[in-house]
């Protein structure tokens, strides 16, 4: 025997709702670690703890009902065992759904590894009036099988002795799979075929060292697609064998009537219940069952899509609504970091600022920016955390899958459009970040695409803005357009997304499981909720730096023209000149003689009131005056005037500040008419005409990229005239527009463009997250570009053609897309011939 190892990798493995997290974390504690498995998006959750013998790693699957090669979830896990070879896999189980996860057990056992059984949650099964037999159960199966409740710790040191009990040995890297259990699963008439094949696998000894020959034999004739993969790599007549098993298929079809994967599934079945018929002892019978009580009201006909709808409301209530009020207080601990990056940069000049500052700072509020939503997420994950543990998750998926079916779509995609403000003031981010959950990759994908046309809060001000200008009269019929446009153009395009380049993307069977109800841990819920949290902010914190780069430059370069420069250098000359003309009877003219001295007067007295500002007592306020005093003795009393010179500077100074604030101003605004995107922007003008924009416009999109909020703000900057005058933007808008010819019409096309719009920079960067590609990245930023401008242009060429008004258009437009999208429905779905959800309840004994 070989000597036992010291230090062992685990694989945790089990289907979903089984307690797996439970156990993950009563055995690991708080040493884990969260990654994604090369090359996908599939979370690898890593844990480990030290025994007696050694230090034990312990890797969490993810989640499967059985190893085939449907779901990317399930391929992920199988390609681990394969290629990983954990010394010995735990294999957590429902003990109240005994029968279906024998189902799953007997796949691992085939797949030669040492096997240790968690059988969780058997206080469950107890109240449920099931007693079992784990140690006759642990016989049959030729394993050992220890009895756990995870969410009370209970199991935990069996559990690490019987793990060790089965790693104890070690093995050569290159020593082939052997049997390390007693149990053999019988395929009766299928057994013959097996061996046939089995025989002719033995021909290749890179594959004896690759893979369990029974095991591939047994794959190969379910017709595994992944299976025959590994054959073409690892043997040289593997067109041969394919052969011989195509043959067997056909004999044994012909003989049984039954495919081999449906006469294999039989067989595990058929033993699943022998098992569960010799091991369990139902000591209650004919009792309804906890969760099918709880089913009878969530899930009834009429009051299921009410109690749907409170959930999602209060999901969106306290996450969105109510975590977006903690913001308040993270945002100025996120100002204070701000801060202190600040003074550890050069001091900023009087118009303009170093590279290493401008740039600097603009990455730290790209940063701020997306860490202020950490609130919003640790409640969001915490919210989904719990309905994933009690089961409703499911029920969820279940009500509207359905209807989400009919355009490609999954039942779990109904949180993420929930999120991403089907309601209106939604955020896409959190949306995309919930698509985790959906196991179809098309679905996923689709849901993915389509989130960032809900209605994001940052939408809103341009919506409100256009609204109140053009449409006064309408406002409520133009705000129920928006809000119900979004969701029919997002199931069109899903439709269209599915129907074409997601085509081919992974589809798995429909199986929709019921798990029964459980009450969600604290722990549990606050660790996953921690854990997803800390994904976000390394992830998005990586790749926001780089983007952050590229918005940059393209915002800021190449910069004004130099007698636009000279321009403003010459305006604050002359302010400054002005200034020290109006303090030069003063004793403190002399010290502020020169521009280098007038600049750090400025500097300072901005950072100290902005200090004075933040400081909440009078104590601190106190405090400041003293730093401030400390640090700069001579020009204090001008900061806190107690004379009338110092008060007749001050007062000045304010007026000196006041004018450099707004020539900085105006230089921010002119660097993005000059910009990179400034220029795209009037290049555009060509094409954007066909939708009504002109390129005050079309930067006011482009820049809204970085942020939504921006696209107002941009387009204060650009509609300048009457600012003087102190009209507000809708007026300034509005003034401009009666001048240049710009009509509700025009109003209508941009509200279009701007729900097909792409998404912002930090929902292109979660689209990336998610997806793990840059490709889809890109693809969600052109697509709707194209999109939307084609759709706007469309309307607003069209309607001027017919003589239509802005809610003519408005109205025409949107029976034309409800039109379109209850068309599409009816479409075939191209990957399910034959849809159907298959609901299973474990309702085995």
């Amino acid at each position: 025997m070989s000597p036992a190892k010291k230090n062992i990798m685990i694989g945790l493995a089990g289907q979903q709702n089984a307690g797996k997290s439970t156990i993950f974390n009563m055995l690991t504690g708080a040493n884990q670690h969260i990654a994604n498995y090369p090359g996908v998006t599939v979370d690898k959750k890593t844990g480990n703890y030290r025994d007696e013998l050694g230090r034990v790693e312990v890797v969490d699957l993810p989640g499967t009902y059985s190893l085939t090669s449907f779901s990317l979830e399930e391929r992920v896990a199988r390609d681990f065992l394969l290629r990983e070879r954990p010394d010995a896999i735990l294999n957590v189980i429902d003990a109240s759904s005994l029968r279906r996860g024998l189902y799953f057990t007997f796949q691992i056992l085939e797949m030669s590894f040492p096997v240790v059984m968690a059988l969780n949650m058997v206080d469950v099964a107890t109240a449920q009036g099931r007693k079992i037999d784990h140690e006759k159960l642990g016989r049959l199966l030729g394993i050992e099988v220890v009895p756990t409740v995870g969410r009370k710790g209970r199991g935990k040191l069996e559990l690490r002795q019987a793990l060790r009990r089965a790693a104890r040995e070690e093995r050569g890297e290159d020593e082939g799979f052997q049997d390390q259990h007693g149990l053999r699963i019988i395929y009766e008439e299928l057994e013959e075929h097996i061996a046939s094949v089995h025989e002719q696998l033995l021909e290749s000894e890179n594959l004896v060292k690759a893979v369990p020959l029974r095991w591939m034999a047994v794959k190969l004739l379910e017709g595994d697609s992944e299976a025959l993969k590994l054959l073409r790599r690892h043997h040289a007549r593997a067109d041969a064998v394919m052969d011989a098993v195509s043959a067997a298929t056909a004999v044994f079809q012909g003989k049984m009537d039954i495919t081999p994967a449906d006469y294999i599934v039989t067989c595990r079945d058929r033993l699943a219940a022998s098992l569960v018929e010799q091991c369990v002892e139902v000591t209650r019978a004919d009792t309804v069952r906890f969760s099918e009580k709880i089913d009878r009201v969530l899930l009834h006909r009429a009051f299921a899509p009410i109690f749907l709808v409170l959930t999602v409301y209060m999901i969106y209530e306290l996450s969105i609504v109510q975590g977006y009020k903690l913001t308040f207080l993270t945002w100025p601990a996120l100002a204070w970091v701000r801060t202190v990056v600040a003074g550890l940069l050069p001091d900023p000049g009087l118009l303009h600022d170093t590279i290493l500052r401008s740039m600097s700072l603009w990455m730290v509020d790209s940063v701020n920016t997306l860490l202020n939503y950490v609130p919003i997420f640790l409640i969001l994950f915490a919210l989904i955390a719990i309905l994933e543990d009690s089961g409703y998750m499911a029920r969820i998926a279940f009500i509207l899958d359905r209807v989400f079916q009919s355009f490609g779509l999954h039942g779990q995609s109904t949180l993420p459009f929930i999120l991403g403000g089907v309601f209106t003031g939604g955020c896409a981010v959190p949306g995309i970040m919930a698509t985790k959950g959906i196991p179809d990759e098309r679905s996923r994908l689709a849901t993915i695409l389509t989130v960032p046309y809900m209605n994001c809060l940052a939408k809103i001000p341009l919506y409100t803005l256009l609204v109140s200008i053009y449409f006064a009269a309408y406002k409520s019929y133009l705000m129920l357009f928006i809000s119900t446009i979004t969701i029919i153009m997002a199931m069109i395009i899903a439709k269209l997304l599915t129907s074409t380049i997601l085509r081919g993307r992974e589809t798995a069977p429909f199986v929709m499981e019921m798990p029964n109800y459980h009450m969600p841990t604290l722990m549990g819920v606050l660790r996953r909720a921690v854990d997803r949290t800390w994904v976000y902010i390394k992830k998005v914190g990586t790749i926001v730096v780089a983007v952050a780069v590229v918005v940059y430059v393209l915002l800021q370069f190449p910069g004004l023209p130099e007698e636009r420069m000279s321009y403003f250098d010459a305006r604050m000359d002359e302010a400054i000149a002005t200034f020290r003309g109006n303090i030069q009877e003063t004793p403190y003219a002399e010290i502020l003689a020169d521009d280098q001295a007038v600049l750090n007067l400025l500097n300072i007295a901005n950072t100290y009131r902005e200090a004075k500002l933040a400081a909440s007592t009078q104590e601190a306020s106190s405090a400041v005056d003293d730093r401030y005093e400390a640090l700069h003795p001579e020009i204090f009393p001008l900061l806190r005037p107690r004379d009338a010179d110092a008060r007749t500077i001050s007062r000045h100074l304010r007026g000196l500040s006041s004018e450099r604030s707004n020539l900085r101003t105006a230089i921010r605004e002119e660097t993005i008419v000059y910009s990179y995107f400034g220029t795209v922007g009037r290049a555009l003008e060509p094409v954007t005409q066909y939708a009504g924009f002109d390129w005050k416009i079309n930067v006011a999109l482009i820049s809204s990229f970085a942020a939504r909020e921006s696209s107002v703000a941009t387009l204060g900057v650009l509609f300048q005239e009457g600012a003087d005058e102190s009209l507000s933007l809708e007026e300034r808008m509005e003034r401009s527009g009666e001048a240049t010819g710009f009509t509700p019409l025009h109003a209508f096309a941009l509200i279009l463009f701007f729900a097909l719009y792409p998404p912002c920079l930090a929902t292109t960067i979660m689209v990336k997250v998610q997806t793990g590609s840059y490709k889809w990245m890109f693809f969600s930023i052109i697509f709707p570009t194209v999109f939307g401008l084609a759709v706007a242009s469309g309307v607003f060429t069209i309607s001027t053609w017919l003589g239509l008004s802005g809610i003519q258009a408005m109205v025409g437009f949107y029976f034309l897309a409800l039109g379109t999208a209850i068309g599409l429905s009816f479409l075939p779905d191209p990957a399910w011939k034959e849809p159907k959800a298959a609901l299973t309840r474990a309702k085995e004994v």
